[in-house]
């Protein structure tokens, strides 16, 4: 039976492959605001950049640095044994696989579907790349890949573990804990890929092994942008994390949303009614202006530099 997503994961483990360290982690210049919030019964996370450090502060399909890029396509090429049903150009094996990547991202960029805010699949990229490879008698091994899909899930998984280095945010397994202690419900409200969940879980359970993250984040409470081909601050996330909190029962003022950009996440929240508060604990994500800060249209209603402070804000 083909390896699922999280097996394939598990699987790389074993191999003693190297990867790009996660970025070690700066807090802002700024003082945490925690104003208690009466009533609330959700909270929902952005993933990268505040549940996950990474570099640059979100998850890229191009890295600025060509050498970074060079690297991780590289080591996709070789893992993936596709340097024989690739194009014999001079030069590296990555700058024609750039050539094809770019062609691909492209072509992704361009299906928006009438989305002002659309998000790319990072798994279609690479079924349009396999797929060419396919006319020079590119294989795979379908019983230990799975599907095409399900294969172009892994390389994408493999790429941008290639490409960024993951970890969990300082006390962010402890600060999910401590929400679920109260009883509030969780959930995730952010731009995320097929193998977001995966990085999400590995990373938490590397931080805290007894958290369990099944047990307290449902999966119709994870809204990632891949699955509504919208990413922030697209009215459509949000609204459709405000329909499935609505499911339960919870309204919009009922919900806290922790994120650590203003314009992608406080204001998109706020203007669906979400309490709010921003996650100043890592200088990477954090985009926040001392201007937008003091905007009552545009300020959170809590500042957080710590994770587990959340529940300083829950009564």
């Amino acid at each position: 039976m083909p390896l699922t997503l999280e097996q394939y994961a598990t699987y790389l483990d074993t191999r003693g492959l190297p990867w790009p360290a996660p970025p070690d982690v700066q807090p802002a210049n700024a003082k945490p605001h925690l104003r208690t919030m009466r009533g609330v019964k959700a909270v929902v996370w952005n993933v990268y950049g505040t549940l996950l450090a990474i570099p640059l502060g979100e998850l890229v399909f191009e890295h600025p640095q060509k050498l970074v890029m060079d690297v991780a396509l590289d080591k996709t090429i070789d893992e993936f044994k596709m340097w024989g049903s690739m194009s014999r150009k001079p030069g590296r094996p990555s700058e024609y696989m750039k050539h094809l990547y770019d062609q691909e991202l492209l072509l992704n960029k361009a299906a928006t579907g009438g989305e002002r805010f659309p998000e790319v699949l990072a798994e279609r990229i690479w079924e349009g790349l396999i797929k060419k490879l396919f006319q020079k008698e590119y294989q795979f091994d379908a019983g230990f890949f799975g599907s095409l899909n399900e294969f172009s899930k892994k390389v994408a998984y493999f790429f941008h573990a290639s490409l960024q280095g993951v970890a969990a945010e300082p006390n962010a397994a402890t600060a999910m804990q401590l929400v679920a202690d109260v009883g509030l419900q969780q959930g995730l409200l952010a731009d995320g890929q097929c193998f977001t969940e995966v990085q999400l879980a590995r990373s938490l359970k590397a931080q805290d092994s007894t958290l369990n993250l099944d047990a307290i984040l449902p999966p119709k409470l994870r809204i990632l942008s891949c699955e509504v081909r919208a990413r922030k601050p697209s009215e459509t996330i949000m609204r459709q994390a405000q329909l499935a909190l609505a499911e339960r029962g919870i309204r919009p003022e009922e919900t806290l949303h922790v994120g650590s950009r203003i314009a992608r996440d406080v204001i998109p929240a706020r203007k669906i009614g979400f309490r709010t508060a921003l996650y100043a604990g890592d200088r990477a994500s954090l985009d926040a202006t001392a201007e937008a800060l003091k905007d009552p249209a545009q300020r959170p209603d809590a500042l957080l530099i710590d994770l587990a402070d959340v529940t300083k804000l829950l009564i």
